[in-house]
C-alpha cells in the first residue's frame, strides 16, 4: 500500500522517511517517550534511521503498520502515531507527543482522524488502544478521543524485556457514526 496524507485543520499527518530521521531522534530524546513507549532506550541515531527509512515504510508497502507523524501547519513534528494490524479487522493505536507539543489536543486529533481513515478505507471494525498501568497521559487520549476503557490485562505487554499489565481501550466505527464492515451484536447486560 502506498502512504497516505491526512489533514485537519492544524495537522499534517503524513509518512516519515530520511528527511525526518533528526527531529525523530531529537523528540525520541525524551525520558517519558522512552519509559513509556517500547523505543529503544537509550534512543541512538540509528534507531531514528532504522525507523524511518526501514520500518515505516516496510509497514505501509507490507499493510502492516501505518505510521504518520504528526506535523503542525509550519512543519514541525508534534508526534507521532501508529496502526498496526493485529487481526481480521483489528487494528492497535500507538501514540507518542514531542514534550513540547502536549496538552494541546494534537494527539487526540491524529487519533480520531487516523481512526476514521482505517475504519473507512481499510474496513476495520475495531481499534484498540494499550497503554502500560500508570501511563495517564496516553490513557487521557484515548479517552478523548472516545475510546471505551475495557479493563486491565495482566502482563498484558512486553517494554524492554519486562512484562507489564497494561491497560486496554477500543474505539468501533459505531462509537464516530460510521458504519461496520460487520455486523455487531453488542452483549446483553
Amino acid at each position: 500500500m502506498e502512504p497516505v496524507t491526512l489533514t485537519t485543520d492544524r495537522l499534517l499527518l503524513r509518512t516519515v522517511g530520511p528527511a525526518d530521521t533528526d527531529a525523530v531522534y531529537a523528540a525520541a530524546q525524551d525520558p517519558d517517550i522512552q519509559r513509556w513507549t517500547v523505543v529503544p532506550s537509550p534512543y541512538l541515531p540509528e534507531h531514528a534511521r532504522g525507523f524511518t527509512e526501514e520500518m515505516v515504510p516496510d509497514g505501509w508497502s507490507q499493510g502492516s503498520m501505518f505510521t504518520f507523524g504528526v506535523f503542525l501547519t509550519g512543519g514541525e513534528l508534534a508526534g507521532m502515531l501508529g496502526l498496526t494490524m493485529r487481526g481480521l479487522g483489528t487494528a492497535e493505536v500507538g501514540f507518542w507527543a514531542a514534550k513540547e507539543h502536549r496538552g494541546r489536543g494534537y494527539v487526540t486529533e491524529a487519533t480520531l482522524t487516523a481512526c476514521r481513515w482505517i475504519f473507512t478505507e481499510l474496513g476495520v471494525d475495531r481499534v484498540e488502544w494499550r497503554a502500560e498501568v500508570g501511563n495517564a497521559a496516553s490513557r487521557a487520549v484515548a479517552e478523548r478521543a472516545g475510546f471505551a476503557m475495557e479493563g486491565t490485562l495482566r502482563s498484558g505487554l512486553n517494554n524492554k524485556g519486562v512484562r507489564r499489565d497494561c491497560w486496554v481501550g477500543s474505539l468501533l466505527p459505531c462509537d464516530l457514526g460510521l458504519p461496520s464492515t460487520a455486523p455487531y451484536l453488542p452483549a446483553r447486560t
